[in-house]
C-alpha cells in the first residue's frame, strides 16, 4: 500500500543508499528553486498552496539570489582589496622606516643592532635592558645627559650573538623619577612577508606590522651602509 506523506506518495522498498542521502548543506538559488518546482509539482490538488504562501516563496528566492550576487561581489572586492595592499606595501622595500618595536634581531655580520628611543623629556639617564628568548638579561646600555626626542644607543665594546632579542628602556629625570620614553628603530625595509595572514615589513631582520609604522622616508643614496645594517 502506497505510503503518504504531506501530500506526496510513494511506494515502500528498500532504504536509499548513503551515496543517495548524500548532499549539499548549502542552499543556494538552484536547490531553493528546485524544491518550490518540487512542491508545486506535487501539492494535494485539492488543497493547492495559497497564494500569498506562494508569492512568500517566491520573495524568498529572490532574497536568496540577491544575496548570492552580493556575496560574489564582496568576495571580488576583498581580493582586489588584498591585492591592492600587497602591491602598495611591496613598494616600501628599500626605504628607510621609523617603526615602533621592542625587538631586535643580531646576526654575525652585525652583533650590534640600532637601538632608538623617543625621550618626552630631557632625561639624566637612558637605560635599555636586552633580554634573550628565554627572559634572561644578557645586557645593559646605559645614555647619560639626554636631551628630549630620539636617543640612539651606543653599544661601546658590547655585542650580541646572533638571535632574537627584547629591549626594556627606561628614563630618569635629575629628580630619580621615571620619564616617558617609547622604543622605536629606524631601518631599511630589505622585503615584505605575508605569512601570517596580513603585510608585515621585514625591518633589521624582525617582522613589523604596518600598524607600528611612523614614518616613511626615501632611502639615502649615498654609499654609506643603511640604517640599522
Amino acid at each position: 500500500m502506497p505510503n503518504s506523506i504531506e501530500g506526496l506518495s510513494s511506494t515502500t522498498g528498500a532504504p536509499p543508499s548513503s551515496a543517495a542521502a548524500t548532499g549539499s548543506r548549502a542552499l543556494g538559488k538552484n536547490e531553493f528553486l528546485k524544491l518550490l518546482t518540487t512542491q508545486l509539482a506535487n501539492q494535494d490538488p485539492l488543497a493547492p498552496t495559497d497564494n500569498q504562501a506562494f508569492i512568500a516563496q517566491l520573495a524568498q528566492f529572490a532574497s536568496v539570489e540577491q544575496a548570492e550576487a552580493a556575496n560574489s561581489r564582496l568576495d571580488a572586492l576583498i581580493i582586489a582589496q588584498a591585492a591592492n595592499n600587497q602591491t602598495s606595501v611591496a613598494n616600501l622595500v628599500g626605504k628607510d622606516i621609523i617603526y615602533r618595536t621592542d625587538s631586535i634581531a643580531a646576526t654575525a655580520a652585525n652583533p650590534t643592532p640600532q637601538i632608538q628611543g623617543e625621550l618626552a623629556e630631557s632625561a639624566t639617564q637612558v637605560n635599555a635592558i636586552i633580554t634573550d628568548e628565554n627572559g634572561k638579561e644578557v645586557a645593559k646600555l646605559v645614555m647619560h645627559d639626554q636631551q628630549a626626542g630620539t636617543v640612539s644607543f651606543d653599544w661601546g665594546t658590547t655585542s650580541l650573538p646572533p638571535g632574537k632579542y627584547k629591549v626594556t628602556l627606561t628614563a630618569k629625570d635629575e629628580k630619580g623619577e621615571s620619564i616617558a620614553i617609547a622604543p622605536r628603530n629606524r631601518a631599511r625595509a630589505t622585503g615584505v612577508t605575508f605569512e601570517a595572514g596580513y603585510p608585515e615589513l621585514i625591518l633589521n631582520g624582525v617582522r613589523v606590522k604596518m600598524s607600528d609604522i611612523i614614518q616613511i622616508a626615501e632611502a639615502a643614496t649615498t654609499n654609506a651602509p643603511p640604517p640599522g645594517a
